[in-house]
């Protein structure tokens, strides 16, 4: 029998990462061996890891040198950064550079570098379609993972550049939950139109990565992109009605309204959200289904996602 292959796991710990170690640890018999990359090998997630058979290693993403002993003798790395908890677009390019260098330098064969697009290659500065944010930006959580791309590349890294897709559990930790309007009728509130918005079960990012890791080759210097659906902002209502068993509407606000609604990065996803209002046809065309299902072929719809998770909308 053949050695296992070792991936390790940017972020094993949270949303996306966690999805890959959870789908490698699900497959005790399969080509992987999971390495875990954690700031803190000892807290309770890394422990929960270590205990189902993973190597649980202290890696940090603002510190190259742990990053490259992380990845020695790794066949493939997952990589990701963590935007929302810094919100700052150059901390990201800086990280993607750190994990791109150290990849390179440890002879990764494969490389998953999680990303999205550069949206000022479609609404250039100039534009004032939507306004430019940090002086140099349009949606920033997008751009500076776009604009990464480049150092994996630079470095000659095997990568495959996965574009990813809007969490559904932004309905369940970021406030997006059906909440009561003034006359009690609960809302989801998007500046999507009748548009619609490509999604995923974060942790199914996770299970396309092992699938994509396990294809191998054939997504080598390719860029590919998942989702487990592509309702519209109505369809989601209508999803939550049938699950809660009671009325929720959809509030279809514009860009600009919820641009203002003043929580922190509510500029960034108002234009995000325009941006895949904008660009809805090549948005999706770049998120097959078809090819989502063939890499993690337990891909969770929207109505299966909701089904999974009523417990958080109880109440």
């Amino acid at each position: 029998m053949s050695e296992k292959k070792i991936i390790a796991v940017v972020g094993a710990t949270g949303q996306q990462g966690g999805g890959l170690a959870k789908a490698i640890l699900a497959d005790p018999g399969g080509p992987f061996r999971l390495r875990a990359l954690t700031r803190d090998p000892a807290s309770e997630k890394g422990k929960a890891l270590a205990a189902q058979g993973a190597e649980v290693v202290a890696a940090d993403v603002d510190d190259e040198a742990s990053l490259r002993r992380a990845f020695e003798g790794a066949h493939g790395a997952f990589c990701v950064t963590f935007f929302w908890n810094h919100l700052s677009p150059e901390k990201e390019t800086e990280q993607a550079a750190a994990m791109a260098r150290a990849a390179k330098a440890a002879g990764v064969s494969h490389a998953i570098w999680s990303t999205l697009e550069d949206t000022r290659l479609r609404v250039p500065l100039s534009d004032d379609r939507m306004p430019t944010l940090a002086g140099k930006y349009k949606v920033p959580h997008f751009d500076a993972k776009g604009e990464a791309n480049r150092f994996f590349t630079d470095a000659g890294v095997p990568t495959t550049f996965l574009h990813t897709s809007f969490y559904w559990d932004n309905f369940i930790y970021f406030g997006m939950a059906p909440k009561p309007g003034p006359d009690g009728v609960l809302a989801i509130t998007l500046p999507m139109g009748d548009r619609k918005l490509p999604g995923i079960a974060a942790q199914d990012i996770g299970g396309c990565a092992r699938g994509i890791f396990e294809q191998g080759e054939r997504h080598l210097g390719k860029s590919v992109g998942i989702a487990g659906g592509h309702p519209t902002g109505a369809e989601m209502a209508a999803a939550f009605s049938r699950l809660l068993g009671k009325t929720v509407r959809y509030n279809a606000v514009s860009p600009a309204a919820y641009r203002s609604f003043g929580f922190p990065g509510a500029e960034d996803l108002g234009n995000m959200f325009q941006y895949y209002h904008d660009f809805e046809e090549p948005f999706c065309a770049a998120r097959s289904l078809a090819f989502s299902r063939s890499v993690n072929p337990s891909l969770q719809s929207f109505e299966t996602w909701l089904a999974n998770n009523k417990a958080a909308f109880a109440g």
